[in-house]
């Protein structure tokens, strides 16, 4: 199943290019007051939701993807997780252009950890990135962005595609310079997430997937996540040691080498094998 939120809010199932509202099914969710639930709602509660998705989309007209506004497909994550220099060229490539490292100490993921990102800056593709410093270098990195579906702290690596609701493409877009990588990849719009979250029982093995970035037309990153030097189930392992990990949760898993500056009135095209692929402007 392909879920997008798209327009005001509303709540849709992709299939082929074309879009059923089942915005019907989000009256099912409970009504919170002060304090807010410490997750996503509808991520929460999709297991429950997902035979009613069904029924509400055979029953809906079917609307063009390309009359639609996108929206990022998770509302309310409590947490971004991402992962840094996950791809072992991306890796070389920061080591050795001092545009990217800007005489900061670039360590390999095992010795820098995971960072987060602020969810203040979480944007769908329909809305594209705003540069905040437009005079400075800002990058693209592409990344699969696995949605978490399932609370859960040290969990196993061997349990860990149990606690996944979906995937998604991301672009955690990030302004170079000598500050921490969390303010640098925070500004308003430089995550991006989308184009729709397709469900985890549709993708077999996320550490296979073909993906590309162009910017233009131009082909600027393309790898596999088969190349990840930590892949998604040794990721969730590692941040729920850290964290709780809560439905709605995101983890931006790493973008390969290829990293490169983008200006206002590029569009950028990300896509991955299984999930998509999405439009993104940069103003």
């Amino acid at each position: 199943m392909r879920i997008c939120r798209f327009n005001d809010n509303r709540l849709g199932i992709v299939r082929g290019d074309d879009v059923h509202d089942v915005s019907a099914a989000l009256e099912r969710l409970p009504l919170h007051r002060y304090p807010l639930p410490d997750h996503d709602p509808l991520v929460a509660a999709l297991p429950e939701l997902r035979p009613l998705m069904k029924e509400l989309a055979d029953a809906a007209p079917a609307v063009p993807l390309r009359d639609l506004s996108l929206l990022s497909p998770v509302a309310s994550p409590r947490k971004i997780i991402g992962a840094p220099v996950n791809y072992r060229l991306h890796l070389d490539e920061a080591l050795a252009d001092e545009n990217i490292h800007h005489g900061t100490n670039i360590m390999p993921i095992d010795k820098a950890g995971l960072f987060l990102k602020a969810t203040s800056s979480l944007v769908g593709a329909s809305e594209g990135v705003t540069l905040r410093f437009p005079e400075q270098r800002n990058d693209h990195e592409i990344e699969l962005v696995v949605v978490i579906g399932r609370q859960g702290s040290h969990i196993r690596r061997d349990e860990a595609l149990d606690h996944v609701a979906g995937y998604a493409i991301g672009l955690d877009m990030t302004v170079r310079g000598s500050q921490e990588r969390s303010m640098r990849k925070s500004c308003d719009s430089y995550t991006v997430l989308g184009p729709w979250m397709v469900t985890a029982d549709e993708i077999d093995e996320p550490g296979r997937l073909d993906m590309q970035l162009t910017v233009n037309g131009e082909v600027r990153q393309k790898t596999s996540t088969a190349n990840l030097l930590r892949d998604v189930q040794t990721l969730i392992e590692r941040a729920s040691a850290f964290y709780t990990l809560m439905p709605g949760d995101l983890l931006y898993t790493g973008t390969p080498e290829g990293v490169s500056e983008v200006k206002a009135g590029d569009e950028m095209i990300a896509s991955i094998a299984e999930i998509g692929q999405m439009h993104v402007a940069v103003r």
